[in-house]
């Protein structure tokens, strides 16, 4: 009975160990299962928000700036609604809205990078300067003046975030792009009648998504903060709509209501720190190299060891001389 049982035993700690192996180290780090834990409790919370919310995130039917209780579990707004229900409701609104912005910013970037690093010539250059112009104004003020000219709402501040992200994807592709085009695998494809375009889409762009997919989990974090930031400014979305930037700007008008602005900021502080640690899994993940070289610079001096010391005869000093010539 006991041979029996050690057995199983060691069979279950060989399937753990073989699980464990599957599964990259990237992804069993504290950092990547904290970050993976509050980015899928903050997707769930999207998703189910109609169901789980105590209350209409629009109903106005509790009493005014109530502080967090019973009645209430983070407490009221001016207008006696929900907070719990309204940050539940927003997080549907605001994560969305910053994964479609990521989304759009990342294949339109992708492609204008692609295009100019393959093509070149007078294609890059134009593509190049047009890049160099958009990033030649800081980003939020560039957002700011989009969302105030098209007009205030979600739709638009969408738009000018798309508008004003993009070229980060442009020049992280063209760089890369530039690097893999005279690789000989690509020539030869080339040599064998592939189009451009052909070999632009099956040699190049599968291998440089790695990258530009780590940039994109690392831009979802800004890309909320921006989205919230002209929420916050009057320019994304207008009330009544849950949103977590818009409920920060209206605890502005009742300081004294601590709970109005310090859990939406909460949320939007977990949530971009989720996606932070996200990405730099993912980045290790898709990109064991630099995360080698990283660990490889760290170990790059490694201390000598004492059996090393006593198996070499002549140990070498701090001050450039040895033993020996020491002793002479």
């Amino acid at each position: 009975m006991n041979a029996a049982t050690s057995v199983g035993r060691t069979a279950d700690a060989k399937l753990a160990r073989r699980s464990r192996r599957r599964l990259p180290a990237a992804w069993r780090s504290p950092l990547a299962v904290i970050g993976l834990t509050i980015a899928a409790a903050w997707f769930l919370a999207a998703i189910l928000a109609p169901w789980i919310a105590p209350h209409d995130p629009l109903a106005q039917d509790l009493p005014r700036l109530t502080p967090p209780g019973e009645a209430a579990v983070l407490g009221t707004d001016a207008l006696g609604r929900d907070v719990l229900s309204r940050l539940l409701h927003g997080a549907g609104v605001t994560i969305p809205l910053a994964g479609m912005l990521v989304l759009c910013a990342m294949v339109l970037g992708t492609l204008i990078g692609a295009v100019g690093g393959y093509v070149g010539g007078w294609v890059d250059e134009i593509l190049g300067r047009l890049t160099d112009l958009f990033m030649a104004f800081p980003t939020v003020i560039l957002a700011m003046v989009i969302a105030a000219s098209l007009g205030p709402s979600l739709f638009n501040a969408v738009l000018a975030g798309i508008i004003v992200t993009w070229p980060i994807y442009a020049r992280v592709t063209r760089s890369l792009v530039l690097g893999l085009r005279s690789q000989n695998y690509v020539i030869a494809s080339r040599m064998l009648g592939y189009s451009s375009w052909r070999s632009l889409g099956t040699d190049i762009l599968p291998n440089i998504m790695g990258p530009v997919l780590v940039l994109a989990s690392l831009e979802i974090g800004t890309a909320i903060l921006l989205l919230t930031g002209l929420s916050f400014l009057g320019l994304g979305a207008q009330p009544p709509t849950p949103e977590w930037g818009s409920m920060i700007s209206g605890a502005m008008q009742n300081i004294d209501a601590w709970w109005l602005g310090v859990f939406p900021g909460l949320a939007i502080l977990t949530i971009v720190m989720a996606f932070n640690f996200v990405g730099d899994s993912l980045r290790d993940v898709l990109d064991p190299l630099s995360s080698a070289e990283r660990q490889g610079a760290g170990a790059a001096a490694p201390a000598v060891s004492s059996d090393d010391s006593a198996a070499d005869p002549v140990t070498t000093r701090v001050d450039g001389t040895d033993d020996q010539e020491a002793t002479r």
